[in-house]
């Protein structure tokens, strides 16, 4: 099952999707970038094997409205997310395998050092009013 790609259309649905504790995996991207558009397909790979997580597709300039000011150095940014609380956004390579071991190494934890990330440092502690994508959809 390929990544869900942000539309207008889709906005609600896929904030009703981010409810409780869902894994998001968020790869925040640019139309004109080549390296997105050839990490695209491995992304979608990604996705088919963690069906039990939500891949979202998100063209930071396309859809700036949708998703607001978020803050990308360079591409691919990803964003993991469960439930309002962002776990990791950053730059990655742009290698699905990377990406594996970071939404694995996330989801293996329990929900008390998922907790402590949080919080861990002034970073992780903003990135949760100022990265928070199911936030940014219900705006």
């Amino acid at each position: 099952m390929p990544s869900t790609v942000l539309t207008q259309e889709n906005r609600a649905q896929l904030a009703q999707q981010m409810q409780d504790d869902v894994w998001v995996v968020a790869c925040l991207c640019a139309a004109w970038c080549d390296v997105c558009t050839a990490y695209r397909p491995g992304f979608d790979e990604l996705a088919a094997q963690h069906p039990d997580k939500l891949f979202v597709w998100v063209d930071i300039e396309d859809r700036a409205d949708l998703v607001g000011d978020f803050d990308v150095e360079n591409f691919p940014t990803l964003l993991i997310q469960r439930g309002d609380d962002v776990l990791f956004y950053g730059t990655t390579l742009p290698d699905q395998h990377v990406a594996h071991r970071l939404v694995t190494a996330h989801a293996g934890k329990s929900d008390v050092e998922l907790k402590a990330e949080t919080q861990n440092s002034t970073e992780h502690r903003q990135w949760q009013e100022e990265r928070n994508l199911r936030q940014a959809l219900r705006s």
